[in-house]
C-alpha cells in the first residue's frame, strides 16, 4: 500500500471527500515526521512504535576502491512492531 491507496481507503472507510482524506493523511505523516526529527518516540498501541536509534561513527570501506573511510555518527528511525500487528500478520501466513 502506498500513500495514495491509504488516502483512498480512508476516504471510502469514513465516507469523506478525497481532498479531506489527503489532508488528514498528510497531517498525520508530517506530525509523526516532525516528532521523530525532534528525537521523540511514537507509540501506537497494537500497531508498533517508532524510535530514533543513534549510531556512533566507525571506520568503513569504500566499496569501489576498498579505501578506508570514516563514517560519521548518525541517527535513524527504527520501527518495532506491536504484539497485535505481529499476531495478525503471522495469522495470515501463506
Amino acid at each position: 500500500m502506498n500513500k495514495s491507496e491509504l488516502i483512498e481507503a480512508l476516504a471510502q472507510e469514513i465516507n469523506i471527500p478525497h481532498r479531506e482524506a489527503a489532508a488528514i493523511t498528510t497531517t498525520i505523516i508530517e506530525t509523526m515526521t516532525e516528532a521523530l526529527a525532534r528525537g521523540e518516540s511514537i507509540e501506537i498501541r497494537g500497531f508498533g512504535s517508532f524510535i530514533i536509534k543513534k549510531y556512533n561513527s566507525y571506520e568503513g570501506r569504500n566499496p569501489k576502491t576498498g579505501k578506508k573511510i570514516l563514517v560519521k555518527p548518525k541517527k535513524l528511525p527504527f520501527f518495532k512492531v506491536g504484539k497485535d500487528l505481529r499476531e495478525k500478520v503471522n495469522a495470515n501466513k501463506n
